[in-house]
């Protein structure tokens, strides 16, 4: 494959509406927002910290190989096209990018040609 197939953005809920989708997988809930860590706030997936706690989340190593799998599925319909997925968590700097590298990661290994692009990775910290 040598054209992208598959497209995932990472974006923060906070920062406005989830970018157009065929998978849209919020970890606002589920998962540990590092941004309550005081010295991993003002970090970024960027960051070996942040992606090391990120990581070490239960259950994000399950749902990254979980959302392959559905991307698997829409890429092996009958129709082609490339498969677009967006992970979105508060502010988009921590879950959400380090998520979408995880993925993308995942993707490239089982053949994937895969373009990734974090919104929001680069706004200010919300003060919440």
């Amino acid at each position: 494959m040598s054209e992208v197939d598959v497209e995932i953005v990472s974006f923060g809920y906070l920062h406005g509406e989830p970018p157009a989708a065929h998978l849209t997988v919020d970890l606002r809930h589920h998962f540990r927002d590092p941004h309550v860590r005081p010295e991993l706030r003002y970090m970024t997936a960027e960051d070996a910290p942040v992606r090391e706690a990120v990581l070490a989340t239960p259950g994000i190593t399950a749902l990254v190989d979980a959302t392959a799998v559905a991307v698997d599925a829409f890429a092996s319909g009958p129709t082609s096209g490339v498969v677009r997925v967006a992970d979105g968590c508060a502010g988009g700097r921590h879950r959400a990018p380090t998520f979408a590298g995880a993925l993308a990661e995942r993707l490239r290994a089982a053949g994937h040609t895969v373009s990734v692009q974090h919104r929001d990775i680069g706004k200010d910290v919300v003060q919440r």
